[in-house]
């Protein structure tokens, strides 16, 4: 056998099993739905109105008309809870995440029982997960939406209202775009136009999101 050619196989060995310890750190899973948002132009007005949708720093808490929208949302806040408690052992940054995720998927228009899903598929409940394309945090942002309608910091995609924030005005953009149109709009935010698995998957995970009035 060739001394310079098993010397070569031994350290790519040696670099692919440190590629996925190095990937294991970062929350990487193989085989999961990485989101890769694909960076496409966009109209200068565009550009601003979802930078001007990201930038309020407004902290999550909700209004409600009514007693009955108040105590409407504490039995969703209850029901979807013990939902994710599985995902989500400790109770108070259950109840963080949840009320930030209702307060944001508000905002931006969309059922939280779709957020939810689509956090699910993305990075299965994990903050700091990172695809192999380089999308981060719970909705798998893409780093180059934090330069394009953010302050450039991609780290701050870590951030849990910021990731969410970004995540729900991208999808919200994207249905904007797809005119409504649910399923090209999770193609689109999954970078997987003209695929219909990812889209299907979100779709399917969505009814175990669905909040049952009592």
């Amino acid at each position: 056998m060739n001394v310079a050619c098993g010397l070569g196989q031994r350290w790519r060995r040696r670099f692919a099993a440190s590629c996925v310890v190095s990937c294991a750190l970062l929350g990487y899973r193989p085989g999961a739905f990485a989101g890769a948002q694909i960076q496409e132009p966009l109209a200068d007005s565009t550009r601003s109105a979802l930078a001007a949708s990201i930038a309020s720093t407004a902290p999550p808490r909700p209004s409600f008309d009514s007693l009955e929208a108040r105590l409407e949302y504490l039995n969703w806040l209850g029901q979807i809870s013990k939902r994710l408690e599985q995902s989500k052992a400790e109770h108070v940054a259950r109840v963080e995440f949840l009320e930030t995720l209702w307060y944001e998927s508000k905002r931006a228009g969309l059922e939280p029982a779709l957020v939810l899903s689509i956090v699910q598929v993305e990075s299965a409940f994990r903050k700091y997960a990172i695809s192999s394309a380089g999308a981060r945090g719970y909705m798998q942002v893409m780093p180059f939406w934090a330069r394009l309608i953010g302050d450039g910091n991609a780290g701050h995609l870590f951030h849990m209202q910021t990731n969410l924030r970004f995540g729900c005005v991208i999808l919200r953009h994207y249905l904007d775009l797809e005119k409504g149109d649910l399923f090209l709009a999770l193609s689109r935010y999954n970078g997987s136009v003209g695929q219909s698995k990812y889209p299907e998957t979100v779709l399917r995970a969505r009814k175990s999101w669905e909040y049952k009035s009592p």
